[in-house]
């Protein structure tokens, strides 16, 4: 059974919703995982800042706009009274879980708990358009079996045996419908695994059901060797290897949630990059095997701090690095690149909720420095070191743009530079122009 996944702009009107219906129903069984309808994570995200602010007549205010929304929706996808009744149901039941939230004390459950509710909406709507059609459709509700454990992972030892035994329980279907990135934590309450993460829920999915292939539906044929938002004339990648893939979604690709390629690579499912308004085309396939070795594509990812930290202290010592290393743990802050000299060490964040505080931390041990608005350029593609001189390639490409950091040798997959902001379209220009 494949399982497929569809985002919010995939099933964000009544006409894209019928699209993907006919998408679907070629008679092969599949399990189909969907994003919240385009724009509504935004507004359930602004009700709870309003509500968390006790902005309880803005709250309102939001909630009645968006309720309208779905009783408009409801109206013009159904031909059926009594689909558009049961339909009806699912929506009022769902905003007076919302309204629940607005009178009391407001905490971070009740966040969660309103922002969930617009894929539960999207999965019942979807669900009912499919019977209305006569497809033999069961919904499965994500918050039966998706579970993430005290570190907020996936928790892929509950959730195996919680999906197969939704699967039992449900019964015999043509096609499942289940809800993307909403799940439950370690306390049993409701928890999601980050935006994007309905990608990630269906790679972990095809991993506990051994699927034969995950397909993620999006707005693009697939990853394209540079980013096509700001550079011109670039192409579709037929095919590449999980790490590569991996790469590139983390470091800045944003047609596939970084997390999504583990699963599946640990259980050797490939996975599909699919154009929901192009359906005919192949997409970007990826798998074990790479299409070959050469640089494959370019990514960008902004937002980045480069933190440097000089010390005489370090030469010739050995445990200087742990106690680095330990702060940025000790803040539970993510570190990206590192490069290291005798007596200095830089590394870039892009989580700056506890910059200051690692700042104070790490100046007990020297001088730091520290520079926003960076942006890291990756290179990614099957690069042997000792055969074809990639890095000379790449930094000829660069030639006259200022680089603050180099990370080179610690992937086979991934040549990566710091350069400011500013710098950015420039240098993906330039690497496009010479490499791609």
């Amino acid at each position: 059974m494949k399982v497929l996944k569809f985002g919010g702009t995939s099933v964000g009107s009544v006409e894209n919703m019928n699209a993907v219906m006919k998408l679907i129903t070629d008679g092969e069984k599949k399990l189909v995982v969907l994003s919240a309808m385009s724009g509504t994570t935004n507004a359930l995200v602004e009700i709870a800042d309003y509500l968390n602010k006790k902005n309880k007549d803005a709250a309102f205010t939001q909630i009645a706009a968006l309720e309208r929304k779905y009783e408009a929706v409801v109206k013009e996808l159904y031909k059926s009274a009594d689909i558009r009744k049961e339909a009806a149901k699912a929506i009022k039941k769902a905003f007076t879980t919302i309204k629940s939230f607005t009178s009391g004390e407001f905490n971070e459950i009740g966040e969660r708990t309103i922002v969930a509710q617009g894929e539960l909406i999207s999965t019942a709507l979807f669900t009912q358009l499919m019977k209305e059609n006569g497809h033999k459709t069961k919904l499965l509700p994500a918050l039966d079996f998706m579970r993430i454990d005290a570190d907020k992972a996936a928790d892929m030892h509950e959730i195996r045996p919680l999906i197969q035994k939704s699967l039992q329980e449900a019964g015999e279907a043509d096609y499942y419908i289940t809800q993307g990135f909403i799940c439950r934590n370690a306390d049993g309450e409701i928890d999601n695994l980050q935006r994007g993460g309905s990608d990630y829920t269906a790679s972990l999915i095809g991993a506990a059901i051994d699927s034969e292939e995950v397909q993620i539906w999006t707005d693009i044929d697939g990853f394209h060797n540079n980013d096509p938002r700001y550079v011109k004339n670039t192409k579709k990648i037929e095919q590449l290897s999980f790490n590569e893939a991996a790469e590139l979604a983390y470091f800045g690709a944003k047609i596939l949630h970084p997390q999504t390629v583990l699963p599946a690579k640990l259980q050797n499912i490939p996975v599909r990059l699919k154009n929901t308004m192009n359906p005919t085309d192949g997409g970007t396939l990826i798998t074990h095997d790479s299409s070959g070795t050469g640089i494959k594509a370019v990514a960008a990812k902004d937002g980045i701090t480069a933190i440097k930290v000089r010390s005489y202290r370090m030469l010739m010592a050995y445990g200087f690095m742990k106690n680095l290393f330990e702060i940025f743990e000790f803040f539970k802050t993510p570190i990206d690149m590192v490069t290291t000299s005798e007596v200095a060490v830089s590394v870039t964040i892009d989580n700056t909720n506890k910059l200051e505080d690692i700042v104070r931390e790490l100046k007990e041990y020297g001088e730091v420095e520290v520079d926003e608005d960076q942006s890291i350029i990756c290179v990614v593609g099957d690069l042997i070191a000792d055969e074809h001189g990639f890095a000379a390639k790449v930094f000829t490409a660069l030639e006259g743009i200022p680089i603050r950091m180099i990370s080179y040798g610690g992937s086979r997959h991934n040549i990566s530079v710091l350069v400011a902001t500013k710098d950015k379209l420039t240098t993906l220009q330039a690497l496009s122009d010479h490499l791609l």
